[in-house]
């Protein structure tokens, strides 16, 4: 049974496919900010590994992608390729949302007739783009995130526990652990990738709008930061693999 079967109340899970990091950081906290789970990837080969990891509710698909393009996945999707994880709809049922700055009529119906279950034009509002992700998970009777609702989502690791939706961190003993805004999202990109090495570049796309000077040496100084908050045990937790980033050892719960 599937963690939305189980919880339907639980917001849609939403995979951003967007090469240009400025826009997919955008999209990813307009989409977060509006409740939604989110996850982005820069590239075909890494959708295709996201969603061996782990099922989505919809698919956010630029068009103009290096490699393989935004058509082309879009049709391995309607075709079936990929399997579909125990209890979850096959991925070619997956919804598809596909975004590009090719707005004429003829992009549109192309995009519309592989398979995509909308077409929006850039550039957008974020106020059009959340419409449009409403409007389609509501076709598919996906859960959508709603303002006055309070839930929870909840990650638990080593004894330690993140509540997202409060952004509280809570040590094994039970004490709360302050930590900053670029600390919480560091931590979050860990726990969204456990157990694999997570490059600085890709660390630092993620920290882009929480830090003024993004570079190596201030990605290391925000992960020495997150580990002080982690206590002693910290450098079990967060190993460092010399010359490629990061891996966040634990095995990592959602509730």
């Amino acid at each position: 049974m599937t963690e939305n079967s189980q919880n339907p109340d639980l917001p849609a899970r939403i995979l951003i496919v967007e090469d240009d990091a400025g826009m997919r950081t955008l999209l990813q906290r307009a989409l977060q900010g509006d409740g939604f789970r989110v996850r982005s990837v820069a590239s075909g080969d890494e959708m295709w590994e996201a969603l061996s990891v782990a099922p989505v509710d919809l698919i956010i698909l630029d068009v103009m992608l290096p490699g393989t393009n935004g058509v082309e996945l879009c049709r391995s999707l309607r075709s079936g390729q990929g399997m579909s994880h125990p209890g979850e709809a096959p991925l070619r049922q997956t919804p598809v949302i596909m975004v590009s700055a090719r707005g004429e009529e003829r992009d549109r119906v192309q995009g519309l007739e592989i398979g995509a279950d909308d077409y929006v034009a850039k550039p957008f509002s974020q106020r059009e783009l959340l419409a449009r992700v409403r409007a389609v998970l509501r076709r598919g009777n996906q859960p959508v995130p709603v303002a006055s609702l309070q839930r929870r989502e909840t990650i638990r690791f080593a004894g330690w526990t993140l509540d997202l939706r409060r952004r509280e961190l809570t040590d094994p003993t039970g004490v709360a652990v302050d930590i900053s805004g670029a600390e919480h999202d560091l931590l979050t990109s860990f726990l969204d990738n456990p157990q694999r090495v997570i490059s600085r570049d890709r660390l630092l796309e993620l920290s882009r709008t929480r830090l003024g000077d993004v570079s190596d040496r201030s990605i290391d100084v925000l992960v020495s930061r997150l580990r002080r908050k982690l206590g002693r045990d910290a450098d079990a937790l967060i190993r460092t693999v010399r010359g490629l980033g990061y891996i966040f050892v634990p095995e990592v719960e959602r509730l």
